[in-house]
């Protein structure tokens, strides 16, 4: 589907020209996931609530029955709610849900402390609905656990709307806590849900998620047996998803981080069932800030400086604007991405180590850092702690321990390393766990060599990875050392030294010596 960029004015005529069918009203849903912003991102030109605001606003004054739905992940991380974990997000949902009502999944992050104190004061703070049928709370808050729904259903014209959910599971990327107990068994899960809704008069049902493509894809295939069941929306992949379904199929939907990119579903009805109309919506300059909902995000930028007078101040330059966005950091190599996995390989003093990675999904600002480097460039880059680990590891089993970086199919993915002292080369038409074609380290000479598969060689990597997150699996790497230095601090220290010796940072992705490349067709390396 064509990404339509449009202005407010726009959308106003196009939902002029329709409000109503048949004498319904129409259903909107409005969808966004994985969202760590109060306010915009990208220097405030993408994203943000406000604007999404404005454009529930605009649908309602139009005559549309207004919902929010939101895929997941939107406490943690973030550099505010490593001060509030997360009261900040629920004052702003809170806002939406008296706009419309608000309906959301719980994503991995939301459940990243690892006792339920936080989760237990966000819900009870919020007022719109959380949704997730393979999961419960078990907080021993009789009140806060009672909140977290399998399923509802709602009224709209007198027919009954069904939404079903589900959570990422701790084997595929979620968090284990204690107080989160989980199902296992997406499809089976779904049906039984999509079952029951059937039972209560739905005559459309939806599914909100926070899972991989994959399994979202799977879920899907249960229109066949569910024929009301027409569309998913979802989480976790942080750039626009979209499988248009068939007869047999629903249609899958995600947005772009930080609301960057949203949905907008439109649902009418005639004798032969529902009708959905979607379009994918770049959230961007042309559509106005709310100013009901900018108090908010300005109150929570006021206690942020308060707390942190010198976050504004400066503490470099960089050389050239240094792509820290989702949408390349995640997906491809970026300059940012090679200066901080740069600073990983002395991380443990001298020698270097050899080999060095970090997965996309650790650094979060989500936007180009540009001209001054202050120290809210790279708190918002470190969204959570950052410490690495050094180990060793034979060149065969350091291939087959990166193959996690390039699974799985779409884009955006918080798995995908920046990586420093090697250049891999990937076919992604290849199964996954055989994508890499060639893993090059530098030959002593000043060239390039395939990696010795039975030479050992030093690596440093996050903790978080070591451990298992991200699917990585480190169970061939020796001598490991205990978690050491963290990413963030290492990253701050080389600004800090560039600037006393007056350089600047950063440089430009060089495409004679490119790190990341995929395949070309008919080729049978990247590299020559």
């Amino acid at each position: 589907m064509q990404l339509l960029r449009i202005s407010l004015l726009l959308l106003l005529g196009s939902c002029a020209a329709s409000p109503q069918h048949g004498g319904e009203s129409v259903l909107t849903f409005l969808h966004m996931n994985d969202t760590y912003r109060v306010d915009a991102v990208e220097e405030g030109l993408s994203g943000g609530f406000g604007r999404v605001i404005t454009l529930a606003r605009a649908l309602e004054a139009d005559g549309h029955d207004v919902r929010f739905l939101h895929g997941g992940d939107f406490l943690f991380p973030s550099l505010e709610s490593q001060l509030w974990g997360g009261e900040q997000m629920i004052e702003a949902m809170n806002f939406m849900d008296d706009i419309a009502p608000l309906h959301a999944v719980p994503g991995n992050h939301e459940f990243d402390p690892r006792t339920p104190d936080n989760i237990v004061a966000r819900v009870r703070e919020s007022r719109f609905d959380w949704l997730a049928a393979n999961m419960r709370l078990e907080t021993g808050e009789t009140d806060v656990d009672a909140r977290l729904l399998p399923s509802l259903t709602f009224e709209h014209d007198g027919r009954t709307i069904g939404i079903f959910s589900l959570t990422l599971l701790p084997e595929h990327g979620g968090n284990e806590r204690d107080y989160t107990p989980f199902e296992d068994g997406y499809v089976a899960v779904a049906e039984r849900e999509i079952r029951r809704l059937e039972e209560q008069g739905a005559e459309l049902i939806i599914g909100l998620t926070h899972l991989h493509l994959g399994d979202d894809l799977e879920i899907a295939k249960l229109k066949a047996r569910y024929p009301a069941f027409r569309f998913i929306v979802g989480g976790h992949e942080h750039e626009p998803e979209y499988d248009a379904g068939d007869a047999r199929t629903a249609v899958v939907m995600k947005g772009a981080s930080n609301a960057r990119t949203i949905w907008r579903i439109d649902v009418t009805f005639d004798d032969e069932g529902p009708r959905i109309e979607t379009m994918q919506i770049a959230v961007n300059e042309s559509i106005t800030l709310d100013p009901g909902y900018q108090p908010i995000a300005d109150k929570w930028r006021a206690r942020l400086l308060e707390l942190v007078p010198f976050l504004e101040s400066t503490i470099g330059y960089a050389a050239l604007p240094l792509d820290g966005r989702e949408v390349a950091i995640r997906s491809e190599e970026t300059n940012w991405g090679n200066f901080i996995a740069d600073q990983m390989l002395t991380a443990f003093r001298n020698p270097p180590a050899q080999l060095a990675f970090v997965n996309g999904g650790t650094l979060r600002i989500d936007d180009y850092v540009a001209g001054d480097i202050t120290f809210e460039d790279i708190g918002r880059t470190f969204g959570f702690s950052s410490y690495l680990r050094i180990m060793q590891i034979d060149g065969a089993d350091f291939v087959d321990l990166l193959e996690a970086g390039y699974r799985g199919v779409g884009p955006s993915k918080g798995y995908f390393p920046q990586v420093s002292g090697f250049r891999v080369c990937v076919d992604r038409s290849r199964p996954d766990g055989q994508r890499i074609v060639e893993l090059l380290v530098p030959d002593g000479a000043g060239g390039w060599r395939q990696i010795d598969a039975d030479r050992t060689y030093t690596l440093v990597a996050p903790d978080y990875l070591y451990r298992g997150g991200d699917g990585y699996d480190f169970s061939a790497a020796r001598n490991v050392s205990r978690p050491g230095s963290e990413l963030k601090y290492l990253v701050l220290d080389a600004v800090i030294r560039a600037q006393a010796e007056g350089r600047k940072v950063g440089a430009p992705v060089d495409p004679t010596t490119r790190r990341y490349a995929e395949l070309e067709p008919g080729r049978e390396r990247c590299f020559r």
